[in-house]
């Protein structure tokens, strides 16, 4: 009978705990990452879509509130952005939008127009904060952020009480935008609170 090598042995015993140690390691990383979104989504209103949309922001964010803040807003002002798009191809092609519908609809592109053009100052921001403006910084940033909520909440109840499959998805669609800008939201007051020392010196 053939004996099996004692070098192949060998080599699987060295190579078997590299690859664990490895596959552990990759393990821990994950684990890490997902800790990372979790911690920072943990003062956020709605935490499941929190974590859900800013998970790939865990290696680079980590336990940074800023960046954790330019991450929020970065998602929201993409997700308005793509929900402004969806309200003008509904009026162009008008379905199910007419009379108070069609009017509603209107308000809502035009709140929409609004909120994207604060959240770009709010990013702006996030991207060039300073110490010695801080404060002042932070306070339009919550001012914007806010008005940017405003405008989504506007845009709903103009569509309160209306029934339809078109106003539903509306409703849908503009209720999660709500959503992630009030996470957003969250994520900068986290910042204000955690103050200057969870900036870079500068």
């Amino acid at each position: 009978m053939k004996m099996a090598s004692c070098t192949n042995y060998v080599f699987v015993s060295l190579i078997f705990p590299v690859m664990w140690l490895s596959f552990s390691t990759q393990l821990v990383s994950g684990k890490g990452n997902k800790s990372y979104v979790e911690e920072a989504c943990s003062v956020t209103r709605y935490r499941d879509l929190c974590i859900h949309s800013l998970a790939s922001f865990s290696t680079s964010a980590k336990n940074s509130p800023s960046r954790w803040a330019r991450a929020g807003v970065s998602v929201s002002l993409s997700e308005t952005k793509s929900a402004a798009h969806y309200l003008v191809t509904l009026k162009k092609h008008r379905r199910g939008m007419q009379g108070r519908n069609k009017v509603a609809l209107s308000d809502c592109i035009e709140c929409f127009g609004n909120a994207i053009d604060e959240l770009h100052k709010s990013l702006g921001v996030l991207r060039t904060l300073t110490k010695t403006t801080f404060d002042s910084e932070m306070a339009d940033l919550k001012t914007w952020l806010s008005a940017a909520l405003t405008d989504g909440y506007t845009c709903l109840d103009g569509f309160e009480g209306q029934k339809g499959k078109q106003v539903k998805l509306l409703q849908k669609t503009v209720s999660k935008v709500t959503h992630i800008t009030s996470n957003a939201l969250a994520l900068v007051n986290k910042l204000a609170t955690t103050g200057l020392g969870s900036l870079p010196n500068l």
